[in-house]
């Protein structure tokens, strides 16, 4: 069987991409051959070259609006039945702008299966949408943790001993790694050798400048560019926390791997962020600064809470049964077509 997946053109490790790549590798233990193409407002040729090649059985989009408002300009329109992989743009955001919300519904309108991998979003899309409730189906999350090396306190000439907080994330505004930089600024006045370092493509040329010209100013924040995604499990065991400061969030594949390998995370207290972080048992949320900072100089102190929030749990996000819910998605669509 063949399946088209369809992602928002970006940088191949933001985390469509990554997510994208996951199922394309995994799937043909399960009988599916997988290709990707991305979604591309200005190369409008791509797709349809793409369905003419391949001839795929199941059109999987990740991204209903970037990736759908490609798919719904195709003409004439595709037959292939589709499935659509919601992200936290989506639903966070995109729905709630009305001309976005327009190519939004049509696309879930037009899906024959609209996938989540948040189970708490599911249960509010269920409410909220206007597309049949039937058609929402949960992916459990899955990530691969790569085993490549890499010397993130040696690059920035850290001891074992200072506080490291790590932010993978893209550089752009929902992410909020400038406003995260300025939070700091009250936490170092009371934890000096604190240091916060940031890796992760810059998507948002505007934004970027202003991040670097901020970050600049401090001597404890430190930007690694694009840590390769084999290393970035062990990128995240040298550092004492990993961070998300995200406004939006469907399920961060930084976390899940945060999650996956027990590294102790300090979180946005956002619906993304709540699917993967238990609040006192694999980390801690913060509702603004002031709690922020309160529980960063806890992690930054306390090294037996650091150890108590410690608990790997990688059979939780194993990509196998990711993997295995999706091949079933994907052939159920099928036997309706």
């Amino acid at each position: 069987m063949q399946l088209l997946i369809v992602v928002p053109k970006q940088p191949v490790i933001t985390g469509n991409h990554i997510t994208a790549r996951r199922f394309a590798d995994l799937l043909p233990q399960y009988g599916w051959q997988a290709t990707v193409v991305e979604a591309d407002v200005e190369n409008t040729a791509a797709i349809p070259l793409a369905l003419e090649q391949h001839r795929p059985d199941v059109v999987l989009l990740i991204h209903a609006y970037r990736s759908g408002r490609c798919w719904l300009q195709l003409d004439p329109p595709p037959t292939v039945p589709f499935a659509v992989f919601l992200s936290g743009t989506d639903y966070n955001h995109d729905l709630r702008v009305p001309d976005r919300a327009v190519v939004v519904d049509r696309v879930l309108q037009q899906a024959g299966a609209v996938l989540l991998q948040n189970q708490l979003a599911l249960l509010r899309l269920g409410q909220e949408l206007k597309t049949d409730r039937s058609k929402l189906k949960y992916l459990p999350p899955g990530i691969r943790l790569g085993n490549e090396p890499y010397p993130l306190r040696e690059k920035l000439g850290l001891l074992v001993s200072t506080p490291l907080f790590l932010y993978p994330a893209g550089i752009r505004p929902v992410k909020g790694n400038l406003d995260l930089l300025l939070m700091c600024d009250k936490l170092v006045e009371q934890q000096p050798n604190f240091n916060l370092v940031f890796c992760g493509p810059p998507l948002d040329e505007e934004y970027t400048a202003r991040f670097f010209d901020t970050l600049d100013a401090r001597p404890w924040a430190h930007y690694v560019d694009q840590i390769p995604k084999m290393a970035i499990a062990d990128s995240m065991r040298k550092a004492d926390v990993i961070v998300n400061n995200s406004r939006s969030e469907g399920v961060s594949n930084a976390l899940v791997e945060a999650a996956a390998l027990g590294r102790p995370i300090l979180a946005a207290d956002i619906i993304g962020n709540r699917a993967v972080v238990q609040h006192g048992k694999n980390g801690l949320l913060y509702f603004d600064q002031q709690q922020f900072v309160q529980q960063a100089l806890q992690l930054s102190r306390d090294l037996k809470l650091r150890k108590k929030l410690s608990k790997p749990n990688p059979s939780a996000y194993a990509p196998e049964r990711e993997i295995k819910v999706l091949s079933s998605l994907l052939n159920q669509l099928v036997a309706k077509s």
